[in-house]
Formats: C-alpha cells, sequence, structure tokens
C-alpha cells in the first residue's frame, strides 16, 4: 500500500481553526468569510488540503467540539451559504478541503440528549450512555475526565449517570445503538454529498467502549488510553467504511489517542477498509492534570526519532503515515522543539524540514508557516481553554498547588498557544480583526512575526516551507520512499536517507545551537543539494560535513 499512489498521500494538509484564522465581520471571532478572503494566499504557499476544525452550531463548551447541530453552523462563523461559497472556493483554486467528525460525544444541548433527559423511556436515551449509582450514590467507576474530574455526571431526575469522557457538556454517544451508527452515517453523507473531500474523525478509538466498564487496571489510574480500542471498534469503522467512506474518493484520518504502533494496521491497513490514516500521540504533549503541576519531561531528538522510524517501520507496507509537530490542542513547535531567540528562524526551518521530508502525508497547522510560538499568558484569566480552568480549578482551588507554578507550566504546554489569532501584519490585533478586542489575545510578538513581512522577504520561514513543499512535489522520492535514519543514537544530528526507485536523498540536521561536525557514509560519487536554511554550495563530494546551528540540508544523490 506504501507505494501505491494516491492524491491523499502526496497531499500537504493545512489545518485551520476558524476562530482564530481570519475575522471578517468585525466581533473579534474568526468566521468562514475571513478564510474565503485568505484562500489566494493558502494557494501561494502550495498546500493542497485545507483541513477545517469544527464549524459546526455549539454553545462552544469545548470551543466548537460540543455539536449541538451536525446540520448547522455556528453563527460565530456564519451560514450555510458561507459554508457553501468557502467549499466552492476552495474548489476552484484546485485544493481540496476535509472537515472534522466529532462523533463520540455531543453537545448537551443537541436534540437527542434533551429528549434522552425526559426519561428512560425515551427512545433517544440509549443514543447516550447511562449507568445506575453504586451502592451508597457512588459513581458507576472511577473513569477520569480529560478535563478534570469523575467523567460521570449525576442526572437526578432519573438517579442515573451519563457517561462525558470530556467535559460534562459533551455526553458520549452510544455506539452500541445501531440506529445511532445509522444517524452518525446520514450525518457523513449530508456533507460529503455536499462535495467535503473527507474527515478528520475526533478521537476515534474512543467509539467503542467496554460494556463492563471496568475500573483502571491496578497501576493504571488516571490512564487515558484505558478507553481506547475497545472490543467492536473495528466493527464499527468497517461498518462505516461499508456504508459511507467507500462510496466516495475521500481522505480519511482519524485521532487515535490510546492507538500505539501494535494497533495501528488493525486502522489504516488496506485490506481491512477502516481509515486511510490515523493521528499517534507518541510524540503528543501530555496534558493530563497533574502535568499542569507536574509535566513530563520534553521528547530528546533520540526519543524523537525512535518514535519516527518505529512507526514508519509499522505502517511501511501495509498501511501510511501522518506526519505532524502540532494542532490545535498542542503548543507551539517551535517553543516546543525550535529556539525563540537567536535563532528562531534557522530552527523553524529546520522543524519544516523534517515535516516534509518523512514518509507520509503532512500536516502543517496555521501559523507554523511563519514561525508562531507559544503566548504568554499572565494569569488563569487569559487562558480561554476549558481543560485549563478545570485543572485550575481542582489542582489550585481545590487542593492548594501553587498558582504561580500552575502557570507557568501552562505557558509551556497549554492548548491556547496554538489558538491565539492568525498574525496577518503588523497592524492593530495582528491583522486578524478590526475589532476593539479578540477572543483570545494576540500573541505581542505579531510586529515582528507576520505573514506580511515574510511574503515581503525571500529569506522568511514563509518562502523556505514554500520552497519545501514545492520540492516534495518534484521528487516523490520525498513522499514514498524508504526511510533510514542514519545517526539514531545522535542527539545532537537528525541525518536519514530517502531512497525511492533509483534516486536517493539524502536529509541532515542540526538539532542544536552550536556547530556539529560529522561524517555520514553514503554511496554516489556526489550530492546536489536541493534545498537548504543556509546559503551552500550546489555540489558536494565530501563525506565530512560542518553545519551550522539548526542548519538543514537537502541533497540527491548523485549514482
Amino acid at each position: 500500500m506504501s507505494q501505491t499512489r494516491k492524491w491523499w498521500k502526496e497531499a500537504v494538509v493545512y489545518q485551520i481553526y476558524p476562530r482564530s484564522f481570519k475575522d471578517a465581520n468585525g466581533d473579534g471571532i474568526g468566521d468562514l468569510q475571513g478564510i474565503i478572503s485568505q484562500l489566494d494566499y493558502l494557494k501561494a504557499l502550495g498546500i493542497d488540503v485545507i483541513w477545517l476544525s469544527p464549524f459546526y452550531q455549539s454553545p462552544n463548551a469545548d470551543n466548537g467540539y460540543d455539536i449541538s447541530d451536525y446540520r448547522a453552523i455556528m453563527s460565530d462563523f456564519g451560514t450555510m451559504a458561507d459554508f457553501e461559497e468557502l467549499l466552492y472556493q476552495v474548489h476552484q483554486r484546485g485544493l481540496k478541503m476535509v472537515v472534522d467528525l466529532v462523533v463520540n460525544h455531543s453537545s448537551d444541548e443537541h436534540f437527542w440528549f434533551r429528549e434522552a433527559l425526559k426519561g428512560k423511556d425515551n427512545p433517544y436515551r440509549d443514543y447516550y450512555i447511562w449507568r445506575p449509582a453504586r451502592r451508597g450514590g457512588r459513581l458507576p467507576n472511577d473513569w477520569l475526565s480529560f478535563f478534570s474530574g469523575s467523567a460521570w455526571e449525576l442526572d437526578e431526575a432519573s438517579n442515573e449517570y451519563y457517561l462525558h469522557l470530556f467535559a460534562k457538556k459533551q455526553p458520549d454517544l452510544n455506539w452500541e445503538n445501531p440506529q445511532l451508527r445509522a444517524e452518525i452515517h446520514e450525518i457523513m453523507r449530508f456533507w460529503l454529498d455536499k462535495g467535503v473531500d473527507g474527515f478528520r474523525m475526533d478521537v476515534v478509538a474512543f467509539f467503542s467502549k467496554n460494556q463492563k466498564f471496568p475500573k483502571y487496571p491496578k497501576d493504571h489510574f488516571g490512564d487515558f488510553s484505558e478507553y481506547a480500542n475497545g472490543p467492536r471498534i473495528h466493527e464499527f469503522l468497517q461498518e462505516m467504511n461499508q456504508e459511507v467512506l467507500s462510496k466516495y474518493d475521500i481522505m480519511t484520518v482519524g485521532e487515535a489517542f490510546g492507538v500505539g504502533v501494535e494497533q495501528a494496521l488493525d486502522y489504516v491497513s488496506e485490506h481491512r477498509n477502516e481509515l486511510q490514516m490515523i493521528f499517534h500521540f507518541d510524540h503528543a504533549v501530555p496534558r493530563t492534570e497533574q502535568h499542569f503541576i507536574n509535566p513530563a519531561p520534553e521528547l530528546k531528538l533520540t526519543e524523537l526519532k525512535a518514535i519516527f522510524r518505529k512507526w514508519d517501520t509499522a505502517l511501511s507496507n501495509d498501511g501510511w503515515n501522518s506526519i505532524y509537530w502540532g494542532n490545535h490542542d498542542s503548543p507551539r513547535v517551535l517553543s516546543r522543539f525550535g529556539n525563540t531567540s537567536k535563532y528562531e528562524q534557522e530552527s523553524a526551518k529546520m522543524l519544516a524540514t523534517i515535516l516534509l521530508t518523512l514518509r507520509g502525508t503532512a500536516y502543517i497547522y496555521q501559523g507554523d508557516e511563519i514561525g508562531m510560538s507559544n503566548c504568554y499568558f499572565g494569569n488563569i484569566d487569559e487562558f480561554d481553554d476549558i481543560q485549563v480552568k478545570n485543572a485550575y480549578q481542582i489542582q489550585v482551588l481545590e487542593k492548594g498547588e501553587n498558582a504561580q507554578k500552575f502557570i507557568r507550566v501552562s505557558n509551556k504546554i497549554a492548548r491556547d498557544h496554538a489558538r491565539t489569532p492568525m498574525q496577518w501584519s503588523a497592524q492593530l490585533h495582528a491583522g486578524f480583526s478590526e475589532s476593539k478586542s479578540t477572543w483570545l489575545k494576540v500573541n505581542p510578538n505579531y510586529q515582528r512575526i507576520n505573514v506580511q513581512a515574510q511574503q515581503n522577504d525571500p529569506n522568511s520561514i514563509w518562502h523556505y516551507y514554500r520552497a519545501l513543499i514545492q520540492l516534495r512535489k518534484q521528487h516523490l522520492g520525498l513522499v514514498y520512499g524508504t526511510y533510514r535514519d542514519l545517526r539514531p543514537n545522535c542527539n545532537k544530528i537528525y541525518a536519514y536517507k530517502r531512497l525511492w526507485e533509483h534516486r536517493q536523498y539524502l536529509i541532515l540536521n542540526n538539532w542544536t545551537n552550536q556547530e556539529q561536525t560529522f561524517s555520514v557514509k553514503y554511496k554516489g560519487s556526489q550530492l546536489i543539494l536541493l534545498l537548504s536554511n543556509y546559503n551552500n554550495t550546489a555540489i558536494y563530494q565530501s563525506k565530512e560535513f560542518t553545519l551550522k546551528p539548526y542548519e538543514s540540508r537537502i541533497y540527491e544523490v548523485e549514482v
């Protein structure tokens, strides 16, 4: 499968977070017309597919991931006519658009749940997961919510608890109910028949739950991966594929928290007829409530290499990989692995080089192409994210943990860092909005880091991303070629080869702020430089290399 050419394998995907991308009507909130106004920008960058985060009607308890009407547009973002115009304009430019499918849970304001609350005999009651209290009014089990506290909420009228793996306003749907699954299939057809080009499926591995709802295993308390890979998950996905996905030429990718490399092919193997790709979480930042006080240490380069290597190996023959650094749920990659002071541009370009030269479909998160970084939040009131606020309530206000430490850690790992408004120019609010204020604070570095400045600078991060994307399109070996890590135990240099048909590519990356000298063996007479983030000579014949801080080079090997 990995060598079979498909448009979605060769695509470069760009994720748009609508609330933060561009405000067209001046209310301080991004919207669909704002996205339309910047489609030429995306076309110029060279991307192929837009992944549009949720835009559906929602009370916005979790920034649109709590959907109250799957066939309507959130009023903050516009109307159905705006969406249809957006989709038309995307296709007019030769681009495609995939949308979020959020069907592990709905909003508690959805018609289904409002009906379910009317009583145990209501036909919609079984669209959700209910359990009676245990003796003494105790909770059904010890499961925790991703957003802190118990995953169970009591409905006092019936004296039963409903499950919510996320916020209490996001009750989990009961996929065991065939009528619910049929409703979800109809929702999918609704959007596919409008012309969308596929789905990114939210927390896809949670659709099936162990119906015994066991307690956490010993020594696994709080391990959210226990929610994944339920006993019927592949039955449900195969049914979805047979009933809906197989009828369209589309792209599918599942957010697969809790899916390890050992289970990956069960989701994406071609003969399984489920999904095309998944997002694994092995290199994501942990954000459970205790991590806002005691975060795990950042990954070392050797650990990242091991992650990339094992996933590439697992999917090399009968699957396909998703390559990404971050998304709307992650802090900025430049702040995680780059250098936001002296080598901002160089390190941002180095990270882009790795992203766009590994095997798999590449995903760019909005703003990474100009080197957007984490934004400093001075106190809890400046944050918007429900995950941070709920954790603050429990960790600081209830348990008495140090508030300053909580804010300090949040300034490294909170999701809001990815959600600050897109920085278009040095004008008010970074050119994102003409309103008096914006829904979330703008990063103060926008006067220096913005699209307008970078488009006018041929040596900018934006132009480097553009060149990388074009190079990837011109050299399919960077898409399909075999991956070989040349220095797996080195924490300073990330060097690897890509081999495809009769072509070889050598990619060198200095992960440090110090000059590095090293040797690499390659079979060939000389190296032809395709791209670098420093000025270099085009031909290289030595096997000894000296790389400047955060330097990247992409060579084609002449054999």
